[in-house]
């Protein structure tokens, strides 16, 4: 009894000095904010790189509707969704998995792909690293091109056998430019990495013997072995291996079959998601800036899709708001200079001019560049076509032709004859003319009404006091 007593004892003073060390900062919607989680928040938002900084103060206001709008997507059920889970489980256990591979684990699996690799060269006769000087022939060459390929050759190996440098030889004289630069050495070569030919005649020389010319695929060789051998020793090829078994995948292969023996050992047996849940759990509780960085990307999953669904997707996609947007704000859609709304074209004959003005004359102006692909470009191109809302230097053949500015058009290849159709504006006339800066201003408006929405929706509260302590403590 008294035994339970003190662990009971001691667990509530543990919690006690928890919640001493990371006070609750806030409250939203009844749940607590810890002081540790706006600090994070607050410090990685307002770094030195970053231009526009906050004070703590400013801060609390921003933090406070990223907070509501993560808790509108948990009352939305987003988190339950089955995308959601699984790109979150995705990030989540990429932080997780390595936990569960030693440095002993890639070393045993480092040793057997050594091992195995050492064993299948070493039986096939070693490594060799030779040098050649190459005079290119291609297969089935005329006559004529072999014996001048035959002649140079064997006067290369005249002089090499009076004396000649090899190196100097190559780098003048060798067909294969990536090794000539370096004298004609090659890399450590093992059967089966180049022509049959060339390694029957490299792998029969003595280390510092020099072949007589002789023919490949790829045409007339002479080959300088410069040393042989047995596979590399294990140190000196260690770090290879390594990356071998990152790229080969054989690092989360391991992890994977850590994760299935454990899973099936533990009493009871656990699923490997169960393993990995109560992985996370241990460790975002031993390491607070991982369980940030966890929380920090699910709540950013979270906000980017009820952002979307609430803002974004609304702002594009509600024709009736954007018009009502475009005419409650006109004054500020001005423009500065006229606009030309329209295409600037080119065509191969005379007549497209006015075909192409008739197929899109009675058409929706946002659906101009499909009908001209359907009417036109199906099966061959006949047009080249240019469609936008034109101020005065973005489009040469628009400022020619419709600003009569002094400037130069070039047409295409095969399409010398330009036109151009539309109409000049001086204003916009609907909010499809300017509809980037409506769709960022709606976004901006419905923005202002979903956060107000969430002050009424959700109770917050802060303490002043345990604020005027980040980053203070």
């Amino acid at each position: 009894m008294k035994f339970n007593i003190l662990m009971f004892a001691m667990l509530l003073s543990g919690s006690i000095a928890n919640a001493q060390n990371d006070p609750v900062i806030m409250t939203i919607n009844g749940q607590p904010v810890t002081r540790s989680e706006f600090e994070y928040s607050y410090n990685k938002n307002n770094s030195e790189t970053v231009v526009d900084k906050k004070s703590v103060d400013d801060y609390v206001d921003l933090f406070i509707n990223y907070k509501l709008k993560v808790q509108a997507a948990v009352d939305a059920g987003i988190d339950t969704t089955k995308n959601f889970r699984s790109e979150f489980l995705l990030y989540r256990n990429q932080q997780i998995r390595p936990s569960f591979i030693s440095n002993d684990d890639l070393e045993r699996e480092a040793w057997k792909v050594y091992k195995a690799t050492q064993a299948r060269i070493d039986s096939t006769g070693g490594l060799v690293k030779p040098a050649h000087i190459l005079i290119g022939l291609r297969q089935n060459a005329p006559a004529a091109a072999q014996q001048k390929a035959k002649v140079r050759i064997d006067s290369i190996y005249n002089a090499l056998t009076a004396g000649a440098d090899f190196a100097e030889l190559a780098r003048k004289c060798s067909d294969d430019r990536r090794s000539a630069v370096e004298g004609g050495r090659l890399p450590w070569l093992q059967k089966g990495q180049t022509l049959k030919e060339f390694e029957d005649v490299v792998y029969s020389l003595k280390k510092g013997e020099m072949s007589k010319p002789f023919l490949s695929p790829a045409g007339y060789h002479i080959v300088l072995l410069e040393d042989k051998g047995m596979f590399f020793p294990y140190d000196s090829v260690h770090a290879d291996i390594l990356r071998f078994v990152d790229q080969r995948g054989v690092r989360e292969r391991i992890i994977t079959q850590n994760i299935d023996s454990i899973a099936k050992a533990s009493v009871p047996p656990v699923t490997p998601d169960e393993l990995l849940d109560r992985k996370a759990a241990e460790m975002e509780a031993a390491d607070p800036n991982l369980k940030n960085l966890i929380r920090e990307y699910h709540d950013g999953l979270l906000l980017y899709e009820i952002s979307n669904r609430t803002v974004w997707e609304k702002a594009a996609s509600d024709e009736k708001g954007l018009e009502r947007c475009f005419k409650k704000n006109k004054k500020k859609y001005r423009w500065d200079e006229p606009r030309y709304k329209g295409i600037a074209y080119f065509v191969k004959d005379e007549a497209d001019i006015e075909a192409v003005k008739k197929a899109v004359k009675k058409v929706d102006f946002k659906n101009w560049a499909d009908t001209l692909r359907k009417v036109f470009n199906d099966s061959i191109i006949r047009v080249k076509v240019v469609k936008g809302i034109f101020k005065k230097g973005e489009n040469a053949l628009v400022d020619k032709m419709v600003f009569k500015a002094d400037t130069v058009v070039t047409p295409p290849a095969e399409y010398p004859i330009p036109a151009v159709y539309g109409k000049v504006l001086k204003a916009p006339k609907s909010y499809e003319d300017v509809r980037e800066l409506v769709v960022a201003d709606y976004q901006e408006q419905l923005e202002k009404q979903w956060v107000a929405e969430l002050r009424r929706k959700y109770a917050v509260t802060v303490n002043k006091d345990v604020l005027a302590t980040v980053n203070k403590h």
